[in-house]
């Protein structure tokens, strides 16, 4: 049949492979090099003149090659940033899944559903620098009574005693994280949003005439059929939230022990000049959200394979 196609039209086989060559071009210069590259980084010296052995103390603990990797697991600043960031996961995907789920099935049922998913949605378009500074003067702390800050005026108006919001260690990663749901939860509610409409409406005409409510067509129809959606929507919040960074660098810096992953990088890189500790960081923060992209992925083709 070959014999039959024209010469101009036939196909050399390493044709096929220079139309591959731009997009290469890009990812080995965006993508492989610069990896390759933080990983070489991550087994140097803080001025890169030597093996990251070199900074061994004697009497301690030394991972060789490896020690800039034994800072970024073990050591105690590192450890507070991982645990910080499994609040975030836990309480930050959570909420934004759960409220982005519910305001979607609410949304459907009120007469101006454009102007209420909007208005939900409206915190997306505000950078996260712009959020945290909004939200650094919500959380103002004044002593006395004079505050600035909205909740706290709220609060020593009604007769009680402000709250330093940003500086107490049991609420301040709260407090930040808030701010993060408060961003976030419009991208959900879009989302989930689109993946219900995607539920056919008789299935649900269905379930209502067979004498199911509200409560059980939701649990046991909707939830069912939108599965892969919410499982998209979690992993990608979870991947966000793996690498939050400018709301905590904006609103305390990473002090009074809000400190996550992606801001001790920062600091390690930019105010510490340990090159190395901070590539260490990066890799391991990319190790960290691999599971959740190769979930993400599966998940988006088995979406893909039903259509």
């Amino acid at each position: 049949m070959s014999k039959n196609v024209p010469g101009i039209m036939r196909q050399k086989p390493i044709t096929p492979w220079l139309y591959l060559v731009p997009s290469l071009i890009v990812m080995f210069t965006f993508i492989v090099y610069p990896g390759v590259n933080t990983f070489y980084l991550s087994l140097r010296n803080a001025d890169n003149t030597a093996w990251a052995s070199t900074a061994c103390k004697a009497g301690e603990s030394c991972w060789g090659i490896f020690e800039n990797y034994h800072y970024a697991i073990t050591s105690e600043i590192m450890q507070t940033a991982f645990l910080n960031n499994i609040k975030w996961i836990l309480i930050m995907v959570t909420g934004t899944v759960a409220l982005g789920l519910l305001i979607a099935v609410l949304a459907d049922r009120v007469r101006y559903e454009s102007v209420a998913k909007s208005l939900i949605f409206l915190p997306m378009a505000i950078s996260f620098v712009g959020a945290g500074v909004i939200w650094k003067f919500m959380y103002n702390y004044e002593s006395g009574t004079n505050q600035i800050g909205l909740l706290n005026a709220i609060i020593t108006a009604l007769g009680g005693q402000p709250v330093s919001w940003l500086t107490e260690p049991q609420i301040n990663t709260i407090a930040l994280i808030v701010v993060g749901i408060w961003m976030w939860t419009g991208f959900c509610m879009t989302i989930l949003a689109a993946g219900l409409r995607g539920v056919p409406e008789e299935i649900l005409e269905a379930a209502r005439v067979d004498g199911a409510n509200e409560w059980m067509v939701f649990w046991k129809i909707m939830i069912p059929q939108i599965l892969p959606t919410i499982t998209v929507v979690i992993t990608t919040m979870v991947i966000n939230v793996l690498k939050i960074f400018d709301i905590v660098y904006v609103m305390t810096g990473g002090n009074y022990g809000t400190e996550v992953i992606a801001n001790r990088l920062y600091t390690e890189m930019y105010k510490s000049y340990q090159p190395g500790r901070a590539s260490a960081i990066a890799v391991v923060l990319i190790l960290v959200i691999i599971p959740a992209m190769i979930m993400n992925i599966r998940r988006f083709n088995e979406q893909e394979a039903t259509r």
